[in-house]
C-alpha cells in the first residue's frame, strides 16, 4: 500500500485523544507541541495528563467514549488499551470522514503518526505505515544523531537570506541562481565550526556573484 505523505498544520485546530494512559500521553504531547487544541476523553489519566489539564493546556471529559463524540474534530487519535474501544472510535470517525489514527489497528487508520525529528524549521518524518513503530523509532534515533541542532540555525539563516533575496532581487532567474549558490556554499560547515567570519564572507560572496 502506497501512501501520499502530507504534513498537517494543526496549530489552533481541534483534536481529540481517546485514552488517558502512557500511549495517549505521548500523542497528546506531540499535539500540544504543534499548538493543537486538544480534548481528552478517558475515565482515568496519567499524572502528566492531569497536570496539563490543571494547567489549562487541554480539555478533558472523565468518562468513556460515546458514539458521536468525534464530531467536530479535525483529527482523532484512539489510544486506549482496549481494542474494542479503539475500533468503536475508528469506525465512528470513518463514518464521518474524520482523520483517525487507532493505535495498533492500522487497517482502521486513514493516517499514521510518524516518528519525527525536529531541528528548528527542519522536520523529518519517519513512517512504517503502522507496521513497526519500534523500527520507526530506531530510524529516528539514527537521524537525530546525524542532524544536529545546528540545522535549526542553518535554516534560520537561509530563511532570512531567502526573504532578503525575494525583497531585493526582482529577476526570477537571478533569484534562483542565488538560492542554488547559497545551498552549495558550505554555510552549514561554517555554523558547525563556529566560524562566523567565514560564514559572513561566504554569504556575501553568494549574494554578489550570481
Amino acid at each position: 500500500m502506497l501512501l501520499y505523505p502530507l504534513l498537517l498544520r494543526l496549530e489552533g485546530q481541534p483534536c481529540l485523544v481517546v485514552g488517558g494512559g502512557q500511549v495517549a500521553e505521548r500523542k497528546i504531547e506531540s499535539l500540544l507541541e504543534v499548538g493543537a487544541r486538544v480534548t481528552v476523553i478517558s475515565p482515568a489519566l496519567t499524572p502528566e495528563i492531569q497536570r496539563w489539564v490543571d494547567e489549562g493546556k487541554l480539555r478533558c471529559h472523565l468518562r468513556e467514549y460515546q458514539d458521536g463524540d468525534a464530531a467536530g474534530y479535525m483529527v482523532v487519535i484512539a489510544a486506549t488499551d482496549v481494542s474494542t474501544v479503539n475500533e468503536q472510535v475508528a469506525r465512528d470517525c470513518l463514518q464521518r470522514n474524520i482523520l483517525i489514527n487507532a493505535v495498533d489497528i492500522p487497517q482502521l487508520c486513514n493516517f499514521f503518526v510518524p516518528a519525527v525529528v525536529r531541528r528548528g524549521d527542519l522536520t523529518i518524518a519517519i513512517s512504517t505505515n503502522g507496521c513497526s513503530p519500534a523500527i520507526a523509532r530506531r530510524v529516528r534515533e539514527k537521524l537525530e544523531a546525524t542532524f544536529g541542532e545546528e540545522y535549526g540555525e542553518y535554516l534560520r539563516i537561509m530563511k532570512s537570506l531567502r526573504e532578503q533575496v525575494l525583497r531585493e532581487v526582482p529577476d526570477p532567474a537571478r533569484r534562483k541562481a542565488i538560492f542554488e549558490t547559497l545551498a552549495e556554499a558550505g554555510l552549514l560547515e561554517c555554523i558547525q565550526a563556529g566560524d562566523e567570519q567565514a560564514l559572513k564572507e561566504r554569504i556575501a560572496k553568494c549574494l554578489s556573484s550570481s
